[in-house]
């Protein structure tokens, strides 16, 4: 059958729409590609170029009203905000979602999509933010007892009660975002409470906490332990095989007497608590959910020295296995070893995303080598409204260079073509294979052409590399030298057939200028100065 002209342009525009609308109802979800997960939103991937709020910044409209213009220019493309329970829900069962809609409705205007954070029965260990008829009734909702059986700031994860009264808030929520926000998706992820943890125990002491304590440990988790024993983090294990690797007991018959035992004890009943409310909000509108910790440092104690028993990697194990319903386990960074945590929140595969880090001078770098490196779903500086001159941010340079180079960031996913390098006075140098080239990146004051390289303290600068053919490569950062070897043939040599120095419009290469002579220090290797933000496209080839 002949198709006219008229009726051929009717059908494409209704596969058109169809394609369309079947983009616009599909969730903001997670999706595996090769050995990466992406965010999909709107039908397509995203990298969250984030930051997030200071803690009270999002509890007036007038507050926000000059910030949102800060997020635009250091192009964000996502903003993580509070929701706070102690203002959704200011009387019992009466919610007020006002607040909830001016943000939504701000965001889309400038562009921008959110991820809630919701406050709730924990805020960095505390509940400080749940509603004052909760914080009034302490024998309705109680609080966690410490090793002195003084009450705490902090709800007890063993209260039914303080459960449900928390799930019928956040279960409020989960149907105010999918009534309100299904079709434009601004909301694209949730955070479900904030940096869970026990203070100043290690364990809660209310007498609902003692009474589990000293019952068996669940049998799920000992299934999961048995199933998974193999992969488990080092310090379970090492408490589980002191105590013979039993399969059934109280929780210091399985693994001993100790602190390390109350924080495997409270990582149970703190994850599982918060998955029960996971659980129901998804069951109302199942976006991606994460939780996120606090990080600790070293040699200190849980409960005295750090919020005890969170999200952590060495009781990681025991929040997955009471967390099925949960994305994503994600790192918050105030200390400065920024490559040992993410190693030990990916050493099975996981996926990483960081929803908050102290926004310092290394986040421009961190936030390249997150993403390049470990393919993260994201980055997010956290209080990302305080710079008076967030046009000149390094910050926003970085996601400048981000957004542009997205498209082929998702595009090669999971594909072994990406790597990315962190660099500064410590760690001046960084091997990387793609191909079958080596590249050796090398922090630009090596070369000892900039007179700050005599300095003790280096700029950490980073950047990303990925493989688009053969011998073509995009390399995107700040701070670097590239020299080139031949990983087939180390007798050829490896030459620069051409480097442009350019930027995608619309997805489309723009070269601005071609770079030869002195630019690469003819022919020798490839450069992006401190303090300069750059894309290079680079071809090379081999020559004896």
């Amino acid at each position: 059958m002949k198709i006219s002209p008229k009726n051929l342009i009717l059908i494409l525009l209704f596969v058109a729409f169809q394609q369309t609308n079947f983009a616009q109802n599909q969730l903001p979800h997670l999706e595996k590609k090769g050995k990466t997960t992406q965010l999909i939103v709107n039908g397509k991937p995203m990298i969250i170029l984030g930051g997030e709020l200071g803690n009270s910044s999002a509890s007036t409209i007038e507050y926000m009203q000059p910030i949102w213009g800060k997020l635009k220019a250091m192009h964000l493309n996502t903003v993580l905000v509070p929701v706070y329970w102690e203002l959704l829900e200011k009387e019992e069962g009466k919610f007020d979602y006002l607040l909830l809609q001016q943000l939504i409705t701000e965001a889309r205007k400038n562009q921008i999509k959110i991820v809630f954070l919701w406050f709730a029965s924990w805020k960095n260990s505390m509940s400080s933010h749940v509603p004052a008829w909760v914080k009034l009734n302490q024998e309705r909702f109680p609080r966690a007892k410490d090793d002195k059986n003084q009450s705490q700031e902090i709800l007890t994860p063993f209260s039914e009660n303080n459960l449900q009264a928390d799930l019928k808030a956040f279960e409020k929520l989960m149907a105010f975002i999918k009534d309100f926000d299904k079709n434009e998706q601004t909301v694209i992820m949730v955070q479900v409470e904030n940096e869970i943890g026990m203070l100043p125990s290690a364990r809660d002491y209310h007498s609902l906490a003692n009474e589990a304590f000293k019952s068996n440990v669940p049998s799920v988790l000992m299934d999961y332990l048995k199933k998974n024993q193999a992969t488990l983090a080092p310090e379970i294990l090492v408490r589980w095989g002191q105590n013979g690797f039993k399969n059934s007991g109280n929780w210091e018959e399985v693994f001993g007497k100790s602190l390390a035992t109350d924080e495997l004890f409270m990582a149970w009943y703190f994850a599982k608590y918060t998955n029960t409310i996971t659980e129901a909000g998804k069951k109302i509108y199942p976006i991606p959910m994460f939780v996120n910790a606090a990080l600790n440092r070293p040699n200190k104690l849980p409960g005295s020295g750090y919020p005890s028993a969170g999200p952590l990697p060495h009781v990681i194990d025991l929040w997955k296995a009471a967390m099925p319903s949960m994305d994503l386990l994600s790192p918050d960074f105030y200390n400065p070893d920024f490559k040992h945590w993410n190693d030990l929140y990916t050493r099975h595969g996981e996926t990483l995303f960081i929803p908050e880090h102290r926004f310092d001078n290394t986040v421009m770098a961190k936030s390249l080598y997150a993403i390049g490196h470990y393919e993260a779903l994201g980055f997010s500086p956290f209080s990302i409204e305080s710079p008076e001159k967030p046009q000149n941010e390094p910050l926003g340079k970085s996601y400048a260079l981000l957004e542009q180079i997205t498209p082929l960031l998702v595009k090669n996913h999971g594909q072994g073509k990406i790597e990315a390098v962190l660099l500064d006075h410590e760690n001046k140098e960084t091997v990387v294979n793609l191909g079958k080239y080596q590249f050796t990146f090398r922090h630009d004051y090596t070369l000892g052409w900039s007179p700050e390289a005599k300095s003790a303290e280096w700029p950490m600068t980073s950047a990303i590399i990925i493989q688009t053919g053969e011998n073509e490569f995009y390399v995107t950062g700040s701070g670097i030298v590239v020299t080139f070897k031949s990983l087939e043939n180390p007798a050829l040599n490896v030459g620069i057939l051409k480097v442009d120095e350019g930027y995608f419009e619309n997805n489309v290469w723009k070269t601005l200028r071609h770079m030869n002579g002195d630019q690469i220090h003819q022919g020798r290797h490839l450069r992006i100065s401190v303090g300069d933000y750059e894309i290079q496209k680079l071809q090379l080839y081999t020559y004896k």
